[in-house]
């Protein structure tokens, strides 16, 4: 049987990488999907792309903003009735600056969107799976959620606040049968890898690149199909029993 048959599944910052990586396996595990992303013309090439394998629907939204996030959980349950799993995956990466240069709006701009973003998710998506009794949420935190690393502080503070976030809505969330995990990713092959290399050396992101793999255990980046898969088994029935847990999937950067 599929794992996430007859299951309502709402992703933010599903229109490129393990958002949509993560859409495309909870469709063809048998989810009905609702995606979320900034821009509607990213979401309408996605809808293209994922035609066919499930029922898709598409939100433009800034997950920044309270009016947005509320509007997206609303279309969500008219559409589909429910949410049994909310993947709060939106996020960027901010500029690469030694902390004493960075700028204040690139600060906020992070924060917002990182975690005022997944704060404002959990904040109206909860009151949905609590009201049902039932409901898996992922959150979208980093390796950078439980190390640091210089000259992405922003991204580093705001990685580890999705886990407290976490933390703190697990145990908000556990008397009513919703379950709440955080997952942090290594670097993995997307854009916003792309950019954070080329922001560590303007011109020689190839090498950065190998540079950064060379720190990771088993060799190479993640791919957003390893991250995919995780966040598969916390949104299925298989992790019933797991909740407040914070899940690296780091080629066993970690460790180190």
């Amino acid at each position: 049987m599929k794992r996430l048959k007859d299951k309502v599944a709402l992703i933010t910052g599903g229109a490129a990488g393990i958002g949509l990586e993560t859409a495309r396996l909870f469709l063809n595990e048998g989810a009905r999907v609702a995606l979320v992303d900034l821009k509607k013309r990213d979401l309408e090439r996605v809808a293209s792309e994922l035609d066919g394998l499930g029922d898709v629907l598409t939100i433009a939204a800034d997950v920044s903003q309270a009016d947005d996030t509320a509007r997206y959980v609303k279309e969500t349950v008219e559409r589909f009735g429910r949410i049994d799993v909310f993947f709060n995956n939106a996020g960027i990466e901010g500029k690469v600056a030694p902390l004493v240069d960075q700028k204040l709006d690139d600060f906020d701009r992070v924060m917002a969107v990182n975690v005022r973003g997944a704060f404002l998710g959990l904040q109206h998506v909860l009151p949905v799976m609590t009201g049902r009794k039932s409901g898996s949420i992922i959150n979208m935190s980093s390796i950078a959620g439980l190390k640091g690393s210089p000259n992405v502080a922003p991204y580093i503070t705001s990685k580890h606040a999705v886990v407290g976030l976490t933390r703190a809505a697990a145990i908000e969330a556990a008397p009513y049968g919703v379950r709440v995990n955080s997952v942090h990713p290594s670097p993995v092959n997307t854009r916003m890898m792309r950019s954070l290399e080329d922001g560590f050396s303007p011109g020689h992101g190839e090498a950065v690149k190998q540079q950064l793999a060379s720190t990771i255990p088993l060799g190479r980046y993640g791919e957003s199909a390893d991250i995919a898969k995780l966040v598969l088994f916390l949104a299925s029935d298989d992790s019933a029993f797991i909740t407040g847990a914070q899940y690296p999937v780091d080629g066993g950067m970690a460790a180190g």
